[in-house]
């Protein structure tokens, strides 16, 4: 597997504070609302997936509520604008994901993977289960 490039880690280190930015009032509101979490883009990698021609980056993001599944397609190198859904096809099977944009202009594919995140006790922990989640993700299915 390719380490990601010192650029990568920056776009998703924008990409979790936008999206922290837009979201905290409103995930701050929810029942299982975790004080002990931030918003975070974990375990990324270089995706074999191609969306518009663009190359994409796979990952996990924590929220304070949620683990979330992403595609993010390199904005620069869209062919096309970006469909409402898409059905991405990972070696564990295939997912249907929506389309989320912020309003700095960053869009990208996610799933929700775990909706309530509030038995968590540290960011650490929260990191644990993105690590777990994504080596299920990328690991062929077995029946």
């Amino acid at each position: 597997m390719q380490a990601l490039q010192a650029q990568d880690y920056g776009y998703l280190a924008e990409l979790a504070i936008s999206y922290r930015d837009a979201s905290l009032a409103a995930l701050k509101k929810e029942a299982h609302y975790n004080p002990r979490l931030s918003v975070d883009a974990l375990c990324f990698q270089y995706g074999e997936v191609r969306i518009n021609g663009a190359s994409t980056l796979v990952g996990a993001l924590i929220t304070p509520c949620a683990l979330w599944m992403l595609v993010v397609p390199e904005q620069a190198t869209l062919s096309a604008p970006l469909e409402e859904s898409l059905v991405v096809s990972l070696p564990s099977g295939r997912y249907r994901m929506t389309l989320e944009r912020l309003p700095n202009g960053i869009e990208f594919y996610q799933r929700c993977i775990l909706n309530d995140l509030s038995e968590l006790e540290s960011l650490q922990e929260a990191s644990r289960l993105a690590q777990r989640m994504m080596e299920q993700l990328m690991s062929p299915a077995t029946l």
